[in-house]
């Protein structure tokens, strides 16, 4: 009965231990979080034309983004998000004078014509049915039998 107690007693020593040597510490605090950034983009040969503008202070994020959609309306959005509202957006479309380049259709190929006679279509050949498959008796020994999914093993 002693042994038991006293081994009690030291895991319980141990792991109190154990819970003391963990510290746990605050998450550190790096400020303030502020950003800016924009970007646009402009290539009159794809038609590709686009920009956005977003900053950030704190969990407050607003921004606005514009494209130019393939009907050539130009879409704008202003969107804002933080922990109150979460995300919300309001989209505009408005008509422009852009017009979007189409793809050049793909060029058609002409098929040469044959001038050689078409041949006539060799006959099917048909050929006889496989000859049925003899079973044999194996023999005694080691052998491994794979028949079907499964395998099986003699020794």
């Amino acid at each position: 009965m002693m042994g038991k107690a006293t081994y009690l007693l030291c895991l319980c020593l141990c792991l109190g231990s154990a819970v003391w040597a963990i510290e746990l510490q605050a998450e550190p605090d790096y400020g303030p979080v502020a950003y800016e950034f924009q970007w646009s983009v402009n290539d009159p040969h794809t038609g590709d034309i686009k920009s956005q503008k977003e900053t950030r202070k704190d969990d407050k994020v607003e921004g606005v983004y514009e494209l130019i959609d393939s009907d050539g309306y130009r879409r704008i959005v202003q969107y804002k998000a933080d922990d109150h509202n979460g995300f919300e957006a309001i989209v505009q479309r408005e008509p422009t004078d852009i017009k979007i380049p189409l793809p050049e259709p793909p060029k058609k190929l002409l098929a040469a014509k044959i001038l050689t006679p078409v041949l006539p279509v060799a006959p099917l050949v048909h050929y006889a049915a496989p000859k049925a498959i003899i079973k044999q008796e194996l023999s005694a020994g080691n052998y491994v039998s794979v028949s079907g999914p499964t395998a099986q093993y003699k020794y």
